[in-house]
């Protein structure tokens, strides 16, 4: 298996000499830091070392509970917002058919996503087609009671119950919550649901190789043995040398730092594969909550080409000049298909007769990088051999490591999140929760 790989030599003309390589000597402290988990937000490091010391019993547990639910279950309901579904999401809409909500064959469960926001029209929707499905889920909450999966749980809850009756809904909830405490973790012990531990050392944000990520994946029939052989092979060249030259997630963390620092405020992640727009949220989510602190930090936007060069492609093309561009390139495709020749030839497309789709693709966004460039648009490239879960391992653990370089560089907590609780004190207060005032 491929390492994937970064380049840079698309923003070498828009930094100053050696803006990159000065960051060296920093970054060689960083990496240490974590080795020795002794930065700052030090009690969340536990994913540094997770891919290697994940317990196979966990793992063989994993597998048994998502092999029980495709028995089971036709819809799979993950309940979860923020960390606790968007690591499953991405890897999960990555790695399946984008039509497999039309698979009747039953191979593996639809899964389906509730609690990630309030909306009314959404949750009954899904609670009426849960009406006719056999179905079963997750709950993930740390602590039971963030109020979007709460809500959505209940309801959840109240719907398998009249459905099944209290002692068959039992088993069909799963329940990822704290160890010790905590609204969920008290109900999963007194209801006797299959339960797993969230660990206290690692936030949601970098828990998608902990159950939190990897019951949903299992349960839609995803290899998790192959995502985590990805991330390991990402630890070990991660913990091996903090060089750039060697480490591709240092080099990442130091370019985007320099831009940072030549005025660049907004981050666009690009990829040319629809299938990689949840990856897209889920680094969103990484680098927003770990960087946006203390008035600091770039903005994480994305975009999914060649759709998005229609909409905002002008944008980026003519628009202000405070962004770059990080594109992930896939280099082999899962399946192929060739344009045919039309004799009439009305639509033009003749001149690519033959061709596969993902050269005409190639070509696309070698030519959007090109006119980019000469836009005066940075361009960091991000390659991978192709998306299987080898490769999907190994992109998220170079992005969550890259993250902490780049949080410490920034000099802020990238494990903290102290800015998410501000909407949620003036909400309770508005719904008049007791000991929230106006």
């Amino acid at each position: 298996m491929k390492t994937l790989s970064i380049s840079i030599e698309h923003a070498m003309d828009f930094l100053g000499k050696g803006s990159v390589e000065q960051l060296q000597g920093d970054l060689v402290k960083h990496q240490q830091s974590l080795a020795a988990k002794t930065g700052r937000g030090n009690s969340f490091l536990g994913w540094v070392d997770l891919p290697s010391g994940i317990r196979q019993d966990l793992i063989a547990r994993i597998l048994e509970d998502a092999s029980r639910m495709k028995e089971m279950a036709r819809i799979f309901v993950v309940v979860g917002i923020g960390g606790s579904y968007l690591g499953s999401r991405a890897v999960i809409e990555a790695l399946t058919d984008p039509f497999h909500s039309l698979d009747t064959s039953g191979k593996a469960p639809l899964v389906v996503y509730a609690g990630h926001h309030i909306g009314e029209d959404y949750h009954a929707s899904l609670l009426s087609i849960l009406d006719h499905y056999d179905y079963g889920l997750a709950v993930i909450s740390k602590s039971g009671t963030t109020t979007e999966p709460a809500i959505a749980f209940r309801l959840l809850k109240e719907h398998l119950e009249r459905k099944y009756g209290r002692e068959n809904a039992r088993k069909r909830i799963i329940a990822i919550t704290d160890r010790k405490k905590g609204a969920l973790k008290k109900l999963s012990d007194e209801e006797g649901y299959s339960a797993y531990e969230v660990p206290d050392d690692i936030g949601g944000r970098y828990s998608v190789l902990t159950p939190v990520g990897l019951l949903p994946i299992a349960v839609a029939g995803l290899d998790i043995r192959g995502l985590l052989a990805g991330a390991q092979h990402m630890e070990r060249i991660a913990a091996a040398s903090a060089r750039i030259e060697e480490n591709p997630a240092a080099l990442y963390a130091a370019a985007r730092h320099a831009l940072y620092r030549h005025g660049k405020a907004i981050e666009i992640l690009v990829s040319y594969l629809p299938s990689l727009a949840y990856l897209a949220e889920w680094w969103k989510q990484l680098y927003g909550e770990s960087e946006g602190k203390e008035h600091r930090g770039l903005f994480p936007a994305s975009v999914n080409f060649t759709s998005d060069l229609h909409s905002m492609g002008q944008y980026i093309q003519d628009g202000v000049r405070h962004l770059f561009e990080t594109m992930i390139l896939v280099k082999q495709t899962n399946r192929q298909l060739t344009i045919p020749r039309i004799e009439a030839d009305l639509d033009g497309l003749n001149y690519i007769a033959g061709k596969k789709l993902e050269e005409v693709n190639s070509k696309a966004a070698l030519g959007t990088l090109m006119a980019h460039v000469e836009g005066q648009v940075p361009v960091l490239t991000l390659e991978v051999e192709r998306l299987d879960e080898f490769n999907l391992g190994q992109l998220l653990y170079f992005f969550e490591y890259a993250c902490a370089l780049s949080g410490y560089l920034l000099g802020v907590n990238p494990f903290d999140q102290p800015g998410v609780e501000a909407y949620k004190n003036k909400m309770f207060a508005l719904l008049g929760k007791e000991g929230y005032g106006h």
